[in-house]
């Protein structure tokens, strides 16, 4: 048996969207603007919810979270794609490409968490408002928060220690925009059964546990709705979670996407990944301010403060 092509890689070419230099331009300024757009939906969703003691309950204290989330996990991809960009270069280097898929588990699993957690805390505000109070306090609220960067972070070490021990092969090119841990695991020469286990598992797991709990939760939110007796106090009801159902939807809805694409030709991967990973993260402030008179106000005397000092 002939000894595999083996080196120690340095760096790595991620394709990106078009090879055509004619494209550029339009490319950078595309994701420039939803970038910032993202990143200041965001923070200003945070600085409402910050700032007006009226939002300091469990719901805006998870949604905060969520919005940091967002910022972290468009930074992780975008910002990077955008230096490659404008450089003209398609190079990442060995430790950028690492830290990267590191940061992007992290960032992706905290989504994951926080949305459920959310659904959690709507279910308890729905059909046990009388004990909302008491079960949503303030160490609950932080011990779920705490408890979701614990297992994002967790799965995020180990898939990257793993990754750590692989050699790769001559092929270095990722048919990406960023570096996307099942393009990279195909370019190793050492064996990565190990690494597809634990990426389809945990894939799953935050897949369908997560989601089972939020399904759960709006079973039991939509029971509750049906027997208020008045229509006004069902409509109410349910506008406390129809942005959160709205969330839930476009970021399982992408990230099934992503998942039944990755066997598809590159292009259609990159394109369900960028709904995904951009187009979500900057399309969640809109929801929960377009459809939440509680934000819409925070941000109105936000907003009026900053022009008044201005």
């Amino acid at each position: 048996m002939e000894p595999r092509n083996q080196t120690s890689v340095s760096e790595f070419l991620l394709l990106g969207f078009s090879q055509d230099s004619v494209h550029q331009p339009l490319l950078f300024g595309l994701f420039l603007s939803m970038y910032l757009v993202t990143v200041l939906g965001n923070l200003l969703i945070i600085l409402a919810v910050s700032c007006d003691p009226h939002l300091h309950t469990p719901m805006y204290f998870f949604l905060s979270n969520l919005s940091f989330a967002d910022i972290c996990f468009t930074s992780t991809t975008v910002p990077k794609m955008l230096a490659n960009i404008q450089t003209q270069s398609k190079v990442i280097t060995y430790a950028g490409c690492i830290t990267q898929m590191c940061f992007f588990m992290v960032f992706g699993g905290m989504d994951t968490f926080l949305l459920t957690v959310m659904a959690y805390d709507r279910f308890v505000a729905i059909c046990h408002p009388l004990h909302y109070p008491v079960i949503m306090n303030p160490q609950l609220c932080g011990l779920l928060v705490l408890m979701s960067w614990f297992m994002s972070l967790s799965y995020s070490l180990i898939q990257s220690l793993l990754i750590l021990q692989l050699s790769f092969c001559t092929n270095w090119v990722i048919p990406h925009f960023h570096c996307e841990l099942a393009k990279a695991l195909t370019l190793a020469c050492s064996d990565t059964l190990v690494n597809h286990i634990l990426l389809y598992m945990v894939t799953s797991l935050l897949g369908i546990v997560p989601f089972s709990g939020i399904l759960f939760s709006y079973t039991r939110i939509a029971s509750s709705i049906l027997r208020i007796p008045s229509t006004n106090g069902k409509y109410k009801a349910f506008s406390t979670c129809a942005s959160h159902l709205c969330v839930v939807s476009l970021f399982y809805g992408t990230g099934l996407g992503v998942y039944f694409s990755s066997d598809a030709p590159s292009w259609r991967s990159m394109i369900a990944s960028v709904m995904y990973t951009v187009v979500t993260p900057m399309l969640n402030p809109f929801i929960y301010s377009l459809r939440n008179r509680d934000i819409k106000k925070a941000l109105q005397k936000v907003l009026g403060r900053t022009l008044y000092v201005q």
